[in-house]
């Protein structure tokens, strides 16, 4: 308790700091390959990704990032351990948001994607298990993370597979491809505003005390969802398609059509991420703010300071900005190639997966889903398309992201514990 009243306003500061440094990373990272399959489809150049990923990114994390949020993201430790012992908590997070953001540095630079959510995660595990105790740690959670590295790419990919199939059926493998393009992407935008209205619902509106029930939700999604379907309706008939070009040159003009619907998903998809993943940098440090200004009272949820979520915005804006081109290139070209309809395809499919998982409960990583929606794509034109190196990769860098969060926030613990004790 007297290192909390002597060193409280040094110790938020520092919070602050690494916490910017954390959303910094998740913009290097996390939002990079967001945005990768709309780069590397070519329906955004990286500097339009970038520009509309920093002002959907920014608005998702400050409008709908939350007033409230859970001092303890996930639920991966049990606060009661630490009612007598508060300032080992506050060391504990400012260790964990250092540790995370380290190893997201390091993995943006290698242009890996990996799980922003696992790495917070693993660190906090680090710290609790080692600096206090492993009965700290709710084990059976983290057992469930484990078992989500298999499970959420493989269903978003099943996912993007039925989904780049449909359309090849319907549009690509037909006569008439733009006719059929004309017919049939009405439907689609109706089913992405669809997914993309009930991923910002679930995951976005809630943090700004909009409680919507599971009927008002699918109400509201299915009214923007026509909205959303009639808009494109209009803006194809408006499109100039030569229906009776050859064969190669009606493919072009469908990737054109598809190629306006990634730019809306990618709008969307960056809006309902800013507001769900800010947490994994603003979480643990709205707890260091709560503890320090409560004395050291530990409470399960945090009202946030009026400057955390701009720094969090902030933060996220910066790491795309200045390091996300590495991400994005693995995501858009490392994997397998993509035009706007397979990109569109491993879009909605991240989505759906991400609408599924709320409904169930499932543990789920945004990188995961989208990094298995591209497979899905991939796997959809045959094994031969895809770079089985990259791959090998990435599923390396998830396997060890919990490991390397936990022994450096076990590192900066102690560290920090050393110096102030």
């Amino acid at each position: 308790m007297d290192i909390l009243a002597n060193y409280g306003t040094m110790l938020v500061l520092v919070a602050a700091a690494v916490g910017f440094f954390m959303a910094w990373g998740i913009g290097a990272n996390d939002v990079a390959n967001a945005m990768g399959t709309s780069v590397g489809s070519k329906a955004l150049t990286i500097k339009q990704a970038i520009i509309i990923a920093m002002i959907f990114e920014f608005a998702g994390a400050y409008l709908a990032g939350g007033e409230v949020t859970s001092t303890i993201r996930k639920g991966i430790i049990d606060a009661s351990y630490f009612t007598d012992i508060p300032e080992q908590l506050v060391f504990g997070m400012i260790s964990a948001l250092f540790a995370a953001a380290t190893w997201l540095l390091v993995a943006s630079y290698l242009g890996w994607p990996v799980s922003t959510t696992h790495s917070i995660v693993g660190a906090i595990i680090g710290f609790s298990a080692i600096g206090v105790g492993v009965e700290t740690v709710a084990w059976d959670k983290v057992l469930g993370i484990i078992g989500s590295w298999i499970v959420t790419p493989l269903i978003a990919g099943v996912f993007a597979f039925i989904i780049f199939n449909s359309a090849q059926k319907l549009i690509f493998d037909t006569d008439k491809p733009v006719e059929q393009a004309k017919r049939w992407v009405p439907f689609y935008m109706f089913l992405a505003g669809f997914v993309l209205s009930l991923v910002t619902i679930k995951k976005g509106l809630k943090h700004i005390g909009l409680e919507i029930g599971a009927v008002e939700g699918y109400m509201y999604a299915i009214a923007v969802a026509l909205a959303v379907a009639l808009a494109g309706k209009f803006f194809i008939s408006r499109l100039d398609l030569n229906l009776k070009a050859d064969r190669r040159a009606q493919y072009v003009n469908v990737e054109k059509v598809f190629a306006v619907l990634m730019v809306i998903t990618a709008c969307c998809m960056a809006f309902a991420h800013g507001s769900n993943d800010v947490a994994n940098a603003i979480g643990p440090l709205a707890a260091v703010v709560s503890i320090v200004e409560s004395n050291g009272e530990i409470a399960s949820k945090a009202a946030l300071a009026w400057w955390i979520l701009p720094l969090g915005g902030l933060g996220i804006v910066a790491g795309l900005a200045i390091f996300g081109h590495r991400v994005i290139a693995t995501i858009g070209k490392g994997i397998t190639h993509l035009t706007p309809s397979r990109g569109f395809a491993a879009e909605l499919a991240a989505a759906c997966t991400v609408v599924v998982a709320s409904g169930t409960g499932l543990p789920i990583s945004t990188t995961q889903t989208l990094v298995g929606a591209v497979l899905g794509v991939g796997m959809a034109r045959g094994i031969a398309a895809i770079n089985m190196g990259v791959v090998r990769n990435i599923v390396v860098s998830w396997v060890i992201t919990l490991p390397v969060g936990a022994t450096l926030s076990i590192m900066f613990f102690w560290m920090i514990k050393g110096a102030l004790s």
